[in-house]
C-alpha cells in the first residue's frame, strides 16, 4: 500500500482502482508467488515455537497495542475501505471498531484460557492439568466485504492462540491487508510470526491448503469455495488440519401482523441494502403476512427510493458500488431470471449524474416478489430484497422449506408476540437471531457471529469458544506420591 492516498512516485506492481471510478488508482500492488508462499510458512514454522513459549500474557500485550494502532489510524483507514473497499464512511468507522474490538478481546480470551492450566479433579495422589498451546502454522484466508475487521479478527485469533500465520487478502483488497499488517508490525509482532500473503485463490490459495506444514485454515466467504478447501485439506496425507469456516447465508426475516411496520422497513432497507447488500448476513428473504404484505411493500419501496447512490467517500451517500464488475454481472443475470419468473416490485435507477463518472460498478437496490421459495436456491450477493406473502400460523410449514435450503447463518423475527419469535427460531436453524432489530452489525462479546449448516463450521467469531478451535489440549499428570504427596492439599 502507499504512503497516502495519492499515487505514489515508483509503482511497484498492479494498479488498484476504486470501485465507484476504475479511473481512480487507489494504489499498487504486487502477488505473491507459490515459492513465496512456500518460503513464509517455512520462516513461520520456524517461529512458532518461540511464539508460543512466549505466553498468553505476552501476545496479548501485542494484540492490545495492535488495536490502539487501529484507533489512531482511523482517519486513513476509513478513507482506505471507502476507496479501496467501496464501503461508506459510516460502514468504516464501524468496521475499525471492529478490528479494535477482536483484538482487545482475544487479548482478554488468551489471558482467560492460555495463561494458567485448568486444573482437572481426580484422585488423590495425582495431580492433573488441561493446558492449551498453539498448533502450528495457520492460513488465514479473508474476503473483500469486511477487508479490516474480519481481516484482523483472522490474524489476531491465531496469534493469540500461539500459532504463527501466513494472511491470504481477498484478491480485491490487498492494500487494506498491507495496512493491517504493517500496523501489527508496529505494534510490536516479529515479522517471522505474520506473512501477508495477497494473490489468487487459485494459485496463493492452494498452496497455502495443500501444505503440509499448515496445521489449520480459518477462512471466510463462499461456501463453494470452503468445500473446495475442505476438499483439499482431507486429501492431504499428514496430520489432519483444522478447518474454521464462516460463509454465505439465504438469510430471512419472518413478520407478522402484530410487527410495527415503520420499525420493519427501517431494519429491513438496513438489513438489505446497507453495504450494498455485500454482507454474508445480509437480508435476502423477507416473509410478510398476507393481511399486510401491501402496506409493508409500499413503504419499503418508498424507503428505498430514498437511498442515496454514490461514492462511498461522500458522508451523503446510503449504498455505493458493489466490489466488480464480476459482482455486477452476477446480480443483472440474477435480475434478468427475476423478471421472467418472478415479479419486480421495483428497482432503483442509477443515475449516472448523481454518480458523478460512468466507470464504477454501481448496481440499483430491487425488491422482487417471489411466488415460491423455490425460485431462489442460493445467497444472491448484492442489494437485492427477496418478499414472499405467507401465512404467520403456517411458521412451521414454512420455517421447514427455508431450513431445508441447508443454510444457517442469521434470522430476524418481528413481531411483539414472544410465541411467534419462540416459533420461528424453533422451525428455522441460524447462528444468530435478532427480534425486533435488523439482522446485521454483529457486536464482538456480545454476540459471537457465525452460522450452521451451509453456512459455516462454527464456533463463532468474536464469542468465548473461538480461541480454543486455534489450540491443541495437552493433559498433563502428575504422581504426587512419588514426590511426597501434593502441595496443594496445604492449602484446604
Amino acid at each position: 500500500a502507499t504512503d497516502d492516498l495519492a499515487t505514489p512516485r515508483d509503482p511497484p506492481g498492479a494498479p488498484r482502482t476504486a470501485p465507484h471510478d476504475h479511473t481512480h488508482v487507489v494504489g499498487y500492488g504486487v502477488d505473491a508467488t507459490v515459492a513465496d508462499v512456500r518460503a513464509a510458512i517455512a520462516t513461520a514454522q520456524a517461529a512458532q515455537p518461540g511464539w508460543d513459549a512466549c505466553g498468553a500474557s505476552a501476545r496479548a500485550r501485542v494484540l492490545r497495542a495492535m488495536g490502539d494502532a487501529l484507533e489512531a489510524h482511523t482517519d486513513r483507514l476509513v478513507a482506505l475501505l471507502a476507496r479501496e473497499a467501496a464501503r461508506t464512511l459510516q460502514d468504516g468507522v464501524d468496521e475499525v471498531r471492529e478490528a479494535v474490538d477482536f483484538c482487545r478481546y482475544y487479548a482478554a480470551e488468551a489471558e482467560r484460557t492460555f495463561a494458567i492450566a485448568q486444573r482437572l479433579a481426580g484422585p488423590a495422589g495425582e495431580t492433573n492439568v488441561l493446558e492449551l498451546r498453539g498448533r502450528g502454522v495457520f492460513a488465514c484466508i479473508s474476503p473483500w466485504n469486511f477487508p479490516l475487521a474480519i481481516f484482523t479478527g483472522q490474524i489476531a485469533a491465531a496469534l493469540a492462540a500461539g500459532n504463527t500465520v501466513i494472511a491470504k487478502p481477498a484478491e480485491q483488497t490487498p492494500l487494506i491487508a498491507a495496512e493491517a499488517v504493517a500496523l501489527f508490525r508496529a505494534a510490536g509482532l516479529p515479522a517471522e510470526v505474520l506473512h501477508l500473503a495477497p494473490g489468487p485463490g487459485e494459485t496463493v490459495g492452494a498452496a497455502l491448503t495443500e501444505d503440509e506444514r499448515v496445521a489449520g485454515v480459518c477462512f471466510t466467504g463462499s461456501t463453494e469455495t470452503a468445500r473446495r478447501i475442505n476438499r483439499t485439506l482431507a486429501a492431504r496425507t499428514g496430520a489432519i488440519p483444522v478447518l474454521i469456516a464462516e460463509t454465505g447465508g439465504l438469510n430471512a426475516m419472518f413478520v407478522d401482523t402484530t410487527a410495527l411496520a415503520e420499525q420493519v422497513v427501517d431494519d429491513a432497507v438496513l438489513s438489505a441494502f446497507g453495504s450494498a447488500g455485500q454482507r454474508c448476513s445480509a437480508l435476502r428473504l423477507l416473509f410478510l403476512p398476507r393481511d399486510t404484505a401491501d402496506l409493508i411493500i409500499d413503504k419499503l419501496v418508498g424507503a428505498m427510493e430514498q437511498l442515496r447512490i454514490g461514492d462511498p467517500a461522500d458522508a451523503r451517500v446510503d449504498v455505493g458500488p458493489v466490489i466488480d464488475a464480476e459482482a455486477r454481472a452476477m446480480l443483472d443475470a440474477h435480475m434478468a431470471r427475476m423478471k421472467t419468473e418472478a415479479k419486480v416490485l421495483a428497482q432503483r435507477a442509477v443515475d449516472p449524474k448523481a454518480v458523478e463518472t460512468g466507470n464504477g460498478t454501481f448496481f440499483g437496490p430491487a425488491i422482487v416478489e417471489l411466488a415460491s421459495l423455490d425460485l431462489l436456491d442460493r445467497e444472491v450477493f448484492g442489494p437485492i430484497l427477496h418478499v414472499v406473502r405467507y401465512d404467520p400460523s403456517e411458521i412451521a410449514t414454512v420455517g421447514a422449506a427455508l431450513a431445508r435450503k441447508g443454510y444457517g447463518l442469521t434470522l430476524g423475527v418481528h413481531s411483539r408476540l414472544e410465541t411467534f419469535a419462540q416459533a420461528v427460531q424453533a422451525a428455522v436453524p441460524a447462528g444468530n437471531v435478532y427480534v425486533n432489530r435488523s439482522i446485521i452489525g454483529a457486536v464482538v462479546g456480545v454476540q459471537p457471529f457465525g452460522g450452521v449448516g451451509l453456512s459455516g463450521t462454527g464456533p463463532k467469531a468474536g464469542g468465548p469458544h473461538y480461541l480454543p478451535r486455534f489450540a491443541s489440549e495437552r493433559t498433563v499428570t502428575v504422581n504426587t506420591t512419588a514426590q511426597g504427596g501434593d502441595p496443594a492439599l496445604l492449602n484446604l
